[in-house]
Formats: structure tokens, sequence, C-alpha cells
């Protein structure tokens, strides 16, 4: 079978497309024929050896959907059904063996690439807004990178908790896009301080809580965005590392609470996983969650989708179709 794979790591350049073993599923796993896997920066980190892998050549993509081939001994799957999944990697292929723990049906409603595109993005937005800060009602967010694929998904369901949204992007056309998600306010940062923005929108009081994917360049100055003993999340790094942080800044910036989650330990749980899906699945059905697939690229194709990704030319989703 075709897959895409990080030999040596480093640049996109190093990403080759080649012909490797179809794996076969073993016990507790069944084989997905992919017919649409999600582009994230988890694949840059393993791809750049940010992420240590413990294989060579390194496997990409944490995410896919398609149609159960076969299946292990122990899968509680049959072959035929339609499936997505979140945090398995090696979905940059035409199959991938993966662990049923980490297999959701698909409803019929939901095509292959709204699965593809929703899983691994979806999941951080789900945890992010209902586990690591559940917002309420009259609280108020920021959300960096409003217009990314998890951008426009925390911005969504933000807004369905009941919280006013503040977002920063980069250009108009992505300040338009995070507003007709839901935005209440976006921040041109190009253009503009976000922080002092953001202290005059919320009338010098703060945010309740910072939503950041960016890292270095945003995190530092997103602490001056919080209320007192308001909440630091950071969940990505696309503009870097953020490097070592001193605690006593927390404390003379207003007692503040800082986390750093991911996905493996928000759905480690099977009934876990089966909540943030189920919700994820009904708002989608109900038109309250609206997916943006920026762009379709093929297999062969993946070092492009990571040079626009790297590049922050690019708003929404991409994805890969082998």
């Amino acid at each position: 079978m075709k897959a895409v794979v990080a030999d040596p790591v480093g640049g996109p350049e190093n990403l080759q497309y080649i012909d490797i073993e179809k794996p076969q599923p073993g016990p507790g796993e069944a084989l997905v024929k992919l017919e649409a896997s999600g582009v994230n920066f988890i694949d840059v980190y393993f791809r750049a050896g940010l992420y240590k892998a413990p294989e060579t050549p390194v496997k990409l993509g944490n995410e896919g959907a398609g149609i159960i081939e076969a299946i292990g001994p122990g899968a509680n799957f049959k072959v035929g059904q339609r499936v997505a999944y979140p945090m398995s990697r090696g979905s940059y292929a035409e199959f991938a063996s993966v662990p049923a723990a980490s297999l959701v049906r698909l409803p019929d409603y939901v095509s292959f690439e709204e699965g593809a595109a929703v899983m691994l993005q979806g999941m951080t937005a789900h945890y992010l807004t209902r586990s690591t800060f559940p917002l309420q009602p009259g609280q108020t967010c920021l959300v960096h990178a409003a217009a990314g694929g998890a951008g426009l998904l925390i911005v969504q369901m933000a807004k369905i908790a009941g919280a006013t949204v503040i977002g920063t992007a980069s250009t108009q056309e992505k300040a338009l896009l995070a507003k007709e998600h839901g935005a209440d306010h976006v921040i041109l940062y190009t253009e503009a301080d976000f922080v002092d923005q953001t202290r005059r929108i919320t009338g010098n009081k703060g945010v309740d809580v910072v939503y950041d994917s960016v890292g270095s360049s945003t995190f530092h100055k997103s602490l001056d965005c919080l209320r007192p003993r308001g909440m630091m999340v950071t969940f990505g790094q696309s503009s870097g590392p953020i490097g070592q942080i001193d605690p006593l800044v927390l404390s003379q910036k207003g007692s503040l609470f800082l986390t750093r989650p991911s996905v493996p330990n928000h759905i480690s749980e099977r009934a876990e996983l089966d909540w943030r899906t189920s919700e994820i699945f009904k708002w989608i059905e109900e038109g309250r969650l609206k997916l943006n697939i920026y762009k379709i690229y093929e297999l062969r194709d993946a070092a492009s989708a990571h040079r626009d990704l790297e590049a922050r030319r690019t708003t929404g989703k991409l994805l890969l179709k082998p």
C-alpha cells in the first residue's frame, strides 16, 4: 500500500511517498481502509522531530475516517462499518490498523471528510470548552488563531455554551471567517495590540480563559489578558516552544491558573470518547457546528499540505485523500 512517512525527520521535503506492507489487525484492532485523513500540527511536530517517534521512518497522521476491512480478535466492530478515530498514528496511508478503543461509528449524515475533519480538533475543542475550562453563560474567552481548524471549532463550541468569544486573526479575511462562525469580536493582531484590545473589549476586566495554540509569540502577552484567577490554556505551539516559565509570574499577574492539556488524557475512557463524539455529531446534525474544510490534498502531496499549514496560508481544516 502507499503511505507517507518522514525519512529522516526534518522539513517537508523529507516526506516520502512510498510503498509499505499493508498492516494486519492484531488483537483488539480493526483494519480501516482510509477515505480521508486529517492534517494537524502534531503531524508537523513528529515530522520535524520535536515529538519523538520510536520507529524509523516515522509514521504520520493522527486521525482518519474510512471503512473497516478486517477485524482482529476482541475488536467490537464489524467489517463494512463506517468509522473515524483520533490519536492513532499512521493515517497518512491507504490503510491503518487502529485500536478498536479509538474507533467511533460515523452516523450516515457525517461524511468521511467531515469525520476526518472533526476527530482530533473536535475532541480538542470539546475538552477545552467542556472540561479544561467548562464555559458558562456570561463568561468570556480569548481564542488565538480563531480562523484555524481548531480555532473555528472552539469559537462555535464556546458560543453553544453561551460564552462571549474574542478571537485573534492575522487578516481581514480570517477575521470575517471567525465572525461568520460566531466570534463576537475579532482582533487583527497584525494591526493592533491584542492585549490592549482585549482589555478595551472587557472594560479592563480581562477574560476568564485564554485558549492558545500558538505558543511562543502569544503566551506571555496572553497572561495580561486574563482576569484575576483566570486560566491560561496552552495546547499548541505553532509559533515555537514557550520555554521556561517562572511560576511566580502567575502570582504577580493575578493568581492565574496555567495548564497544558492534551487529547489522550481526555478520551482515555470509552465513555468519555463516546460523550464527546455524540455531542459533536449531534451539533453537526442540528446545524449548530459547521465544519470548514479548506482544502483536500492527494496523499502524495502531503508535503504541500505541511508547507501551507506552517506558513499559515490556510483557514479551517486540511485533509489528505488516499
